[in-house]
């Protein structure tokens, strides 16, 4: 198992036979060593001066890991047309497909309907593009803290622990997570994903209420409190690419 050096990228060889291209980048304020994956692909970031053979060593350790965050993203995805101002597009919704329309209105503001929303924005339109994608990142969190404010009333009982707060925003390879402080991060791109989904990742953040790790005792408490979650964790392995691809079109300038 090794690592090339080919301009920005190193490519790996790994232990299945596969080969991974990294893209790899120093940064000035960067403090160690991080490898990230996104549906983008995977980056490896360093301190400036970090020597090449520290660069290739870590991605070598890190390359099981690094496989499997990759096929879990099933990162083929075929390019979606971008957003256009006037332009309708269809895009998954609370894991069904919506159509999104435009319109003139007196304020900024998305109307729900059946099977549609409607970005009405008000004249000029020379900043509509990234008022709308505001617009569409809000209603995405209103979206996910409704069900999610719902779920903890009959969550927080039965495990008698309870987050100390609840972030939502875009996450480039994670779906959830708990911080040190006991606040839950959700992925905003879960509210393109069917409500199961967002359930699991959900029960699956709070059972690290209980259990920190991933061994079997922190698979049990899932299982008693959701016992679906393999099948969504097998969606979200199947659909996440396009699902945060999919986010990062619609409100790419809010995420960065």
């Amino acid at each position: 198992m090794m690592a090339y050096l080919d301009g920005d990228w190193l490519e790996l060889a790994t232990p299945s036979g596969n080969t991974i291209r990294v893209l790899k980048a120093s940064h000035p304020r960067a403090r160690r060593l991080r490898l990230t994956v996104s549906p983008k692909g995977a980056r490896i970031t360093y301190p400036q001066g970090t020597h090449p053979s520290q660069v290739n060593a870590f991605l070598r350790h890190n390359a099981d890991w690094l496989e499997k965050k990759l096929d879990e993203l099933n990162l083929v995805v075929e390019p979606l047309p971008p957003l256009r101002v006037g332009n309708p597009i269809d895009f998954p919704l609370r894991g069904e497909t919506t159509l999104l329309e435009w319109a003139e209105g007196p304020y900024p503001r998305v109307v729900a309907y059946e099977g549609g929303l409607t970005l009405e924005i008000p004249r000029p339109h020379s900043r509509a593009l990234p008022v709308a994608r505001g617009l569409l990142a809000s209603y995405f969190e209103n979206q996910i803290r409704r069900d999610v404010s719902r779920w903890l009333a009959g969550y927080v009982p039965q495990l008698g622990l309870a987050p100390t707060a609840l972030r939502i925003r875009p996450m480039k390879s994670l779906w959830g997570s708990l911080d040190t402080r006991d606040r839950i991060n959700l992925d905003l791109a879960l509210a393109l994903a069917p409500p199961a989904a967002l359930r699991y990742v959900l029960a699956h953040e709070l059972c690290h209420l209980k259990v920190r790790n991933h061994s079997p005792r922190f698979w049990a408490h899932v299982e008693s409190i959701f016992p679906d979650w393999r099948e969504q964790r097998d969606w979200l392995r199947q659909n996440g690419a396009t699902l945060k691809a999919e986010l990062d079109r619609l409100i790419a300038d809010v995420a960065d």
